[in-house]
This record gives C-alpha cells, sequence and structure tokens, in this order.
C-alpha cells in the first residue's frame, strides 16, 4: 500500500507539467496518442470492433470503422481532459460546459430528497462534477465509484476528482454511506454511473440494450427508494473538441403500460435513455469495455427464477 502511495504521487507530480499546457495542446498530444493506441499497439481493438458489429448492425462496415476512428479519438481527449482538472480555471470549466435543467436537482434539495442522478461512460463523465459547481443546494455532493486495480491509479484518480470536493464513496461502501447521508444531512446530491456490468452474483435483471441481452445494475434504484431519491437523468453531447452540454432530465415513467410488471423501472428507463445517446452519437460511448462479458446461462437456476420481466 505504501509503494502504491508513492508511486501514485510520483504520477500526480509527473502528470502536472501536462496539466499546465492548454487544451489546444493536449489535443495535438491527443491524436497522437489516439493514433499510437488504434493503429500500433491495437488497444482492445478486437473487443471494440466486436462490441460496435454487435451493437450496430444497422451502420456499414465503412460507416462503424468511422466510429472505431472516432472512438480512440475521444477516447484519448477523455484521458487528457481528465489530466487537465490538475490544472484548469473554474472560469475556463465553465466556458467549457454549458448545464441545463440543473434546477432539477436543487427541487428535489427543496422537497429534502435526495436526487440520484445517472450518468453513462458517454463524453467525458470526470467532467460531470462541473454541475456542483453550477447548484447552490445540496450542498453535500458525492459519487459511487469502483477503485481501481492499481494503488497508484487510485490515488491519482481520487486527486484528480478531490477538485469538486466531491465526496467519493466506494461501491462497497454506499448502502449504509447513503442511509447515513439520509439520516444526517438530509437531502445530497449522488452521481452514479450505472452502465457497468454487474458482477456475476447480480444477474437478475436482463433487458435488450443496443442489440444485445445484457443484464444491467439495480442497486442504485433500490437503496434510491429506501431514501424517497429522486432519479434524474443526464444527457451528454459534445457540439465541438473540449466542450460538452450537459442536461438534466427528471426521469418520468411511461404511462403507456410498457413498464408495467418491472421490478426495477428506473434502471431500465436509464437504458433506454442512455441507448438513444449512444445512437444518436456512438463514439461518445466506452466501447473498449467488456460490458458483455456475462450471458444469460450465467445465472443460477435461482436467479434466473427472480428474472426481472423484459420490455
Amino acid at each position: 500500500m505504501e509503494e502504491g502511495l508513492i508511486m501514485g504521487k510520483l504520477l500526480h507530480y509527473a502528470l502536472i507539467p501536462l496539466a499546465w499546457l492548454p487544451l489546444s495542446v493536449l489535443y495535438i498530444l491527443s491524436d497522437l496518442l489516439a493514433f499510437t493506441l488504434h493503429y500500433v499497439v491495437r488497444y482492445r481493438r478486437k473487443l471494440v470492433r466486436t462490441n460496435l458489429e454487435r451493437a450496430l448492425p444497422h451502420l456499414s462496415s465503412s460507416d462503424r470503422k468511422k466510429v472505431e476512428r472516432k472512438f480512440y479519438h475521444q477516447l484519448c481527449d477523455y484521458i487528457f481532459e481528465t489530466i487537465k482538472l490538475l490544472h484548469i480555471s473554474d472560469k475556463e470549466m465553465q466556458q467549457r460546459v454549458t448545464v441545463k435543467g440543473a434546477h432539477l436537482i436543487e427541487q428535489a434539495a427543496d422537497e429534502h430528497r435526495p436526487a440520484f442522478l445517472m450518468i453513462g461512460h458517454y463524453g467525458n463523465w470526470e467532467w460531470v462534477q462541473e454541475i456542483t459547481r453550477r447548484i447552490t443546494r445540496p450542498t453535500l455532493c458525492c459519487e459511487i465509484y469502483r477503485q481501481a486495480a492499481s494503488p497508484a491509479f487510485e490515488y491519482l484518480m481520487t486527486t484528480i476528482r478531490s477538485r469538486y470536493h466531491t465526496r467519493l464513496i466506494t461501491q462497497y461502501q454506499a448502502g449504509w454511506e447513503i442511509l447515513r447521508m439520509r439520516r444526517e444531512a438530509g437531502t445530497f446530491l449522488l452521481g452514479l454511473i450505472s452502465d457497468q456490468r454487474p458482477t456475476r452474483r447480480s444477474l437478475d435483471s436482463w433487458t435488450t440494450f443496443l442489440h444485445q441481452d445484457t443484464p444491467y445494475l439495480t442497486g442504485g434504484e433500490r437503496i434510491g427508494q429506501r431514501v424517497d431519491a429522486k432519479f434524474l437523468y443526464l444527457e451528454v453531447s459534445r457540439p465541438r473538441r473540449g466542450h460538452y452540454d450537459m442536461t438534466v432530465h427528471d426521469m418520468v415513467l411511461p404511462t403507456d403500460g410498457s413498464f408495467e410488471g418491472v421490478e426495477h423501472p428506473y434502471s431500465l428507463l436509464y437504458l433506454r435513455l442512455l441507448e438513444r445517446d449512444i445512437l444518436r452519437c456512438p463514439e461518445l460511448w466506452l466501447w473498449s469495455h467488456k460490458r458483455w462479458k456475462h450471458h444469460r446461462q450465467d445465472n443460477t437456476p435461482q436467479e434466473q427464477n427472480s428474472t426481472n420481466k423484459e420490455i
């Protein structure tokens, strides 16, 4: 652990000179890295192509290759934009990120309810914390995250994310920590990246997502129901390089009966909204993620009996 902490600090200090560079220069480095990862190292290229072929069958082979190329550029932009958080002014962030619908978060605070903001690995999810600077309430903002396997990388990412003074909660602490915050603070903003792959023990909710049989997370909704949370969805678009438009939406369940009998409807609605955004601009999603590692037959017989209704 001590060695990992030392390596993390060294990595942090090594990246500070990069963070001092303007984004215009960092994007030149990003282009070089994108070429290297895509064509030289071929970082997860087979996985990316397989995911694109299965998820976007309506596109021609040449169109999928365009998405693939744009994805590697977006991935590298994400890396350098995240490093830039070590040294970027609040004024520049305000110019680069527009936020709409933030009043919905404040509305939840006025109702003395927690606001659960569901986001995806789409665009730059590290820059999403800029939303906390655009609201006056609640004052307590936090996010749930999965710890990195590398202690050095874990130290670096927690340092970067501390820019916004957001409380970081590991997935293993999430349940009792949310209940404690509800009891002590009453209202708070919680960010959840909800498009991650469930563990093998949690394969009890399935649907069709991007043309593939997909298990999805429901833990956020389950704990949210216990604390009377207001569920919100974050729509992200990138009008141009280095600029993101973020819109907070109230998650309103359809009244046409399509979600009738679904045990965790907000979790499923989240996937539907994210799927819409991915199809609109696919290169912004994290295609190098092993999202479809599990298959429905991975369920135990007991888990299969509890599988939710699909739509």
